[in-house]
């Protein structure tokens, strides 16, 4: 077995396949790349049993074959070459040898077909999405869902597909985001719950992509395909909390204000805050927002002063401002508006400009009570 390839194509593929692998496997074999030739294609993959992925590449060859090459090891030692091709031979020794224009590397290679098997998807669903569009909705929400293992289905993105649109929706039981497309549609309705760690992949790689990544999902895993790879994941197993239920529908108190001052005015306010409940009180009467936040144990207080635009009764409201914040800061737009109804409900953030036609979003947060 032996191929040519591109030193600086190959590490910019591999790098992304690292990050698939954990820094500690249950299976030694894991700690490997797997490495299958069919002639000019090359298929590397990585997987930590429950996430694989692959990506095919064009090589230089007139052989086949498989191995598994250890990860960390090619991937240090391809960072330091400069652009030039290498040659790949698997040598008798079980060593498998990379020739640059300087020198020769050996690695001890694993047969490559103790790799587990990427699991095949019987009969599943199927809808087509643009990747920069999922890598929106996934960076939209990934923020707000939970680290908590006692309730896995929460540590997800609920992926919530109709024939009206797409819906993604995250929640931590403290805040909430629900982003919705109506300007993408899937030919059934369904639904599924993804984990984090290939959601960050994913966002990673589409990132500005205008390729389209085709989604095939059944009851227990999911496939995503765009470009020259694909990720296989297995789903969250469970049944997602009703989302609908927990967001207020009648909200008459109605904030609008200008999204980096209210940003900017939390984050100073915030560093007054007890350090363990992160409270700050928001004050609304009139045109004026009054930000305050008290650490009562060592006698320290801030409070701001904003104009703004208010429809409603006067009221006071505490929140987490670690919270808020992360809110605002995933919002893109110049204005932004709050909508509550009481002080122990939650309160709706939503953005007033900068949406895509479609695009929606709502998030939600749940107040703290304030100690008077």
């Amino acid at each position: 077995m032996k191929f040519i390839v591109s030193s600086t194509y190959l590490l910019k593929q591999l790098q992304v396949l690292g990050g698939v692998i954990n820094s500690s496997n249950t299976l030694p074999i894991l700690d490997n790349f797997l490495f299958e030739l069919d002639h000019t294609k090359l298929t590397v993959s990585a997987s930590d049993l429950e996430t694989t992925m692959a990506s095919t590449l064009d090589v230089e060859s007139d052989s086949e074959g498989s191995v598994a090459i250890p990860a960390r090891l090619l991937l240090d030692t391809l960072k330091t070459f400069p652009e030039q091709p290498l040659t790949f031979v698997v040598e008798e020794n079980n060593t498998i040898e990379i020739s640059s224009n300087h020198g020769k590397y050996a690695l001890a290679y694993a047969d490559g077909n103790e790799f587990p098997k990427a699991v095949a998807l019987e009969d599943p669903s199927k809808t087509v999405v643009v990747g920069d569009v999922l890598a929106t909705a996934i960076s939209k929400t990934i923020f707000a869902a939970g680290n908590d293992d006692l309730r896995p289905v929460m540590s997800g993105v609920f992926f919530q597909f109709s024939t009206e649109g797409l819906t993604f929706v995250a929640t931590d039981a403290h805040k909430l985001v629900k982003y919705t497309r109506e300007d993408i549609k899937a030919n059934q309705a369904t639904e599924f719950i993804m984990p984090k760690k290939p959601l960050n992949l994913l966002k990673g790689i589409l990132a500005a992509s205008e390729e389209d990544v085709t989604i095939e999902y059944n009851e227990s895993n999911a496939k995503f395909t765009f470009e020259n790879s694909e990720l296989i994941c297995r789903l969250i197993d469970g049944k997602y909390p009703n989302y609908e239920a927990v967001i207020p529908k009648e909200n008459p108190n109605k904030l609008s204000i200008d999204r980096t001052q209210f940003l900017n005015s939390v984050r100073r306010v915030s560093i007054f805050s007890n350090k363990t409940t992160h409270q700050i009180r928001l004050k609304i009467a009139g045109a004026e927002l009054n930000i305050s936040a008290e650490d009562i144990d060592y006698s320290n207080k801030a409070e701001e002063r904003l104009t703004c635009d208010y429809q409603g009764d006067d009221m006071q409201i505490g929140f987490n401002s670690r919270f808020l914040t992360e809110m605002l800061n995933n919002l893109n737009s110049d204005e932004v508006q709050l909508e509550m109804s009481m002080p122990n409900r939650a309160g709706i953030l939503t953005p007033i400009d900068g949406l895509d036609e479609g695009e929606q979003i709502t998030m939600l947060v749940m107040p703290v009570m304030l100690n008077n």
